[in-house]
């Protein structure tokens, strides 16, 4: 892959959102940190630097050495970057006298400029900035202006360097993704080769090359992610494949035995480990999230230890991780917190004598089910929702127990089902319930009861990394709510969230 784009992430929330809509246009783009910037820069056909929480005039502010890229790469600098660029050649940087947050309007664009064409006047743009840019860096010439902002968009002359003010990547800037296009393909050159197609054969080419005829164990989930996975590497390599699916006793009710059952029929060499009861031996008395999941991570490779040794050499252990887990496990030193770990993330024990291959490392979630569907994998299941690694663990707060996981279970078994036979299921990106460490009081036949209290949580997304919560029909809400109070022992209270995401997280641990 040769026409690749490189995004430097400052830390801003939105980052993410570039590299998606940067994939939309079938292009290739990689995030990386601000200050680690890839040495070979032969692969990398445009530049894009992100916004930032931090102020250019602040003592934190990130401050990379451009002079690899500048006047050698097309750079489109947004926000923060336009501001870096100004600040550090020659321009000025202020505090603006008012907070310049939502929605603006270009009222002035200038004439013939590449960056903007097909772009109308007036078009909406998105702005979420302090500081403002009241004088421009040395040779650079302004672009466009809103009301309030006299240099919302320059370039500078004699470098194919432009900076934006607003952010093109969110749905706020009606005409973003035509000015990413514009950059991207028109001003850039770059070539929109990015597609499932030929991500499938460029990975089964890869991991021909990469594995030979060397053994591989998979453990699968019933996820789309593994799944997705699984397959590839059945096309790659055959019969050195060796897919274990893990019941960690955390799973959806009844879940073990219809994911077997499933992959019967697509040729998969996959075998069930019953380990639940090790799991949650692991877990006794652990309340804290991360805790719980790295207790997980910890039992799941001992077991995964243990069932790889009964196959004779085998050399490598395949995941399934995507794109958000690979960022959300990352700091950028400071700017992007790591926001949980993800426990397919990062290295193994010295004890085990893996390699690790992740096929889908580098894709959105959205992404993966497209390569699915390319693959021809069944669309109910690339339909399913999301599902976390540690399982219904962190969808009950506190400490676990039997008796709590088979609550959860009934409850989510009524909510997803629900879902399903009202039409809702694949309206929504994941959907669960959680099982709160809180006792409520209650009446139930005349009597009173102090019983447990059970969140439900649905949301739309596109990959996760943003997300809203649904407004599901207040019918459904009722009747779910009744079914699961009368039906399961010990729940005597539902709510529903309504957080969206940011600031909550989708998972409640």
């Amino acid at each position: 892959m040769h026409n690749n784009v490189l995004i430097l992430d400052f830390g801003s929330q939105y980052t993410q959102l570039i590299a998606r809509r940067v994939r939309e246009l079938n292009i290739y783009c990689e995030i990386h940190p601000f200050n680690k910037i890839p040495q070979d820069l032969s692969s990398f056909k445009a530049v894009i630097l992100s916004g930032s929480p931090f102020s250019v005039r602040g003592e934190q502010a990130p401050h990379p050495d451009l002079s690899g890229i500048r006047k050698k790469v097309p750079l489109l600098a947004v926000c923060y970057g336009a501001q870096y660029l100004a600040h550090f050649n020659g321009g000025k940087v202020e505090a603006s006298e008012i907070r310049e947050y939502g929605r603006a309007n270009l009222s002035v664009i200038k004439d013939g400029e590449p960056l903007f064409r097909n772009i109308p006047e007036n078009s909406q743009v998105w702005m979420s900035h302090s500081d403002t840019i009241k004088e421009l860096p040395t040779n650079g010439i302004c672009l466009a202006s809103t009301s309030d902002v006299l240099n919302a968009a320059y370039r500078i002359e004699g470098e194919e360097t432009y900076a934006i003010q607003f952010h093109p990547e969110v749905y706020h800037s009606t005409d973003g993704k035509q000015l990413l296009e514009n950059f991207l393909i028109n001003i850039a050159g770059v070539e929109q080769e990015w597609t499932p197609e030929a991500f499938v054969d460029m990975t089964i080419n890869d991991l021909q090359q990469q594995i030979g005829d060397d053994k591989v164990v998979l453990g699968l989930s019933g996820g789309v992610d593994s799944t997705v996975a699984a397959v590839l590497l059945h096309k790659a390599i055959g019969k050195n494949l060796y897919c274990i699916f893990v019941n960690n006793g955390l799973l959806r009710k009844n879940e073990f035995e219809s994911v077997l059952d499933q992959y019967k029929h697509m040729g998969l060499n996959v075998r069930g480990v019953d380990a639940s009861a090790r799991f949650l031996e692991s877990l006794a008395g652990i309340s804290d999230p991360e805790g719980k999941r790295k207790a997980i991570g910890k039992t799941f490779i001992d077991v995964f230890d243990d069932e790889a040794h009964r196959i004779q050499d085998v050399t490598y252990l395949a995941q399934g991780t995507i794109y958000p887990d690979v960022i959300e496990s990352i700091s950028v030193n400071g700017p992007s917190a790591t926001i949980k770990s993800h426990h397919n993330v990062g290295g193994l024990p010295d004890y085990m004598k893996l390699k690790v291959v992740e096929p889908l490392r580098m894709l959105f979630k959205d992404e993966v089910r497209r390569v699915g569907a390319e693959l021809g994998i069944d669309k109910e299941l690339l339909g399913r929702h999301p599902f976390p690694g540690p399982g219904l663990a962190i969808r009950i707060l506190g400490d676990i127990t039997a008796e709590k996981v088979r609550v959860l279970q009934e409850v989510d078994a009524i909510f997803i089902n629900g879902l399903k036979e009202w039409m809702l299921y694949d309206k929504v990106w994941q959907a669960g319930a959680i099982l709160l460490p809180v006792n409520s009081v209650g009446v139930m036949g005349d009597e009173r009861t102090y019983e447990k209290v059970v969140a439900l949580r649905a949301v739309e997304s596109t990959d996760g990394m943003t997300a809203d919560w649904v407004n599901l029909p207040y019918d459904f809400l009722q009747k779910t709510s009744n079914t699961i109070i009368n039906r399961v022992k010990g729940v005597n209270r539902v709510v529903y969230d309504i957080s969206s995401k940011p600031p909550a997280t989708i998972e409640w641990e």
